[in-house]
């Protein structure tokens, strides 16, 4: 199964993450099939270039959003 969820980047104490569509037995940080965006939490733009087509394509496909994604989405009005 294909899960839209957040892979986590950064440094110690300020971390960045990366919006990744994957498969749901793989680990948190290991292979994906796609980047769809991304989420800074100390920004003040939070949310950086997400890709709205592909997550409706993947979405399409059967993908399913974690809930930290979907919520992220729905605070920041990101229609999908």
């Amino acid at each position: 199964m294909v899960k839209i969820r957040l892979q986590r980047g950064g440094r110690t104490h300020r971390p960045v993450y990366t919006i990744v569509a994957t498969n749901s037995r793989t680990p948190r940080n290991g292979r994906f099939l796609e980047k769809l965006g991304q989420y800074d939490p100390s920004s003040t733009e939070v949310l950086k270039d997400v890709k709205v087509e592909a997550v409706k394509a993947w979405l399409d496909k059967g993908a399913k959003l974690s809930d930290t994604v979907n919520s992220l989405f729905k605070k920041h009005g990101i229609k999908y």
